[in-house]
């Protein structure tokens, strides 16, 4: 599996964009889908490894936003149910892929040849999991991946059964002195066995608490730039400044979107240049519902999964996009009640049959028409999904 080469740099890609652009509107737009396919293909490949029991695959369904009983999840039990490498597609984004790894001591190979039985040059980074202080097998693994220089990272798993043991034993318990403790004892324990790294206290089951935003926040920083977005949009919102991010990652490309549809409008076909911003607006509008997770399987998952009514977070929706099915028709009707818009969309048909005048101003009218568009929808999907986040823990859900 070849690594993706890197996207080029924005300033660069819209040179090349504009040079298209010279030689002809369909060469341009060839240009601009080629970036925006390249973009929703790159492939990011994670590696899950642990010893027997500690949570692996719990820790690749709640990376996917899958529940444990849902049809397609990593099983999950008390004994070791990972034998063989298995990969788990993310169920939004197939280019993410998660890969349940066999725990080294399950297997009959040593560190240095489980990595390239498990092919380890595929994986863009490795979580080690332990659902305890790590083992001897684990700090072996780190220091093999460390030799082929990749990134690995040590997530201590089931943060929550063991803030609930101690807590029936403790008179006086405080859980964030127990996670100090409890982060404490496994960094003691790596560095007594030659490594210096950080642990991430991670509950699968609920990964909005104690340390994965700060995972997140660190894979952010030592992922290629590329790839960053693809982390971003895969992961669940597990805060505000994931749902952020998502929204400034979307927003980057609305102008590429735009790009587009100006291309359509250029062409001198009746009736194309608003059939073209119509599906464009549709296929955009579905990407920011999934991406935010207000479509509607993820609303009843989250529903499912936080005790909060599907009802209660419908409630606080207010984009007319959001846990629907998105057509044309649907965008239409949205568009007619904005009438500056929809008067742009009409003007620039008439626009473009002027001989050299009509195609430049349409080109510009449909490329501001469709910017405009979707920022609106963006802005009104980023709000919504604040106040289902909020919603989701019982929280203030005014933005």
């Amino acid at each position: 599996m070849a690594d993706q080469p890197d996207v080029p740099h924005n300033t660069e890609f819209e040179k090349e964009i504009q040079e298209a652009m010279n030689k002809g509107y369909a060469q341009g737009a060839a240009k601009i889908q080629e970036y925006l396919d390249q973009q929703d293909k790159i492939q990011l490949h994670i590696g899950i490894t642990g010893e027997s029991g500690a949570g692996k695959s719990s820790f690749v369904n709640a990376f996917r936003g899958v529940d444990n009983r849902d049809e397609g999840a990593a099983p999950t039990g008390c004994v070791e149910t990972t034998t063989v490498v298995t990969p788990y597609a993310h169920p939004n984004y197939p280019n993410v892929t998660l890969w349940d790894l066999p725990g080294i001591g399950t297997t009959k190979f040593p560190a240095d040849k489980y990595l390239k039985h498990v092919e380890f040059e595929k994986f863009d980074f490795f979580i080690i999991i332990s659902a305890t202080r790590f083992t001897e097998n684990d700090v072996k693994l780190a220091k093999e991946i460390q030799k082929m220089n990749k990134k690995f990272y040590f997530v201590r798993s089931k943060i929550d059964n063991d803030l609930n043991a101690v807590e029936r034993s403790q008179r006086d318990f405080n859980a964030e002195k127990t996670l100090v403790t409890m982060r404490e004892n496994c960094v003691e324990g790596l560095q007594e066995q030659g490594v210096a790294a950080t642990v991430f206290l991670v509950s699968s089951f609920d990964l909005h608490l104690h340390d994965f935003p700060l995972l997140q926040q660190t894979l952010e920083r030592e992922l290629p730039a590329h790839k960053r977005d693809t982390l971003f949009l895969s992961v669940p919102n597990i805060n505000l400044e994931i749902i952020n991010r998502k929204k400034k990652a979307f927003q980057a490309k609305i102008k590429y979107y735009a790009g587009l549809s100006a291309v359509g409008a250029a062409v001198p076909l009746p009736g194309l240049s608003i059939a073209v911003d119509l599906s464009l607006l549709v296929n955009v509008a579905k990407k920011y519902a999934v991406g935010f997770r207000l479509d509607k399987p993820s609303l009843e998952k989250l529903a499912a999964t936080s005790g909060v009514p599907l009802s209660d977070l419908m409630a606080v929706i207010k984009s007319p996009l959001a846990a629907v099915e998105i057509t044309t028709d649907l965008i239409l009707k949205v568009l007619t009640t904005l009438t500056i818009t929809s008067l742009s969309m009409m003007a620039e048909e008439g626009l473009k049959y002027i001989p050299f005048l009509g195609i430049p101003v349409a080109a510009i009218i449909s490329f501001t028409t469709t910017y405009k568009c979707l920022s609106m929808f963006l802005n009104t999907f980023a709000d919504d999904a604040q106040r289902v986040f909020n919603k989701s823990l019982g929280l203030d859900t005014s933005v």
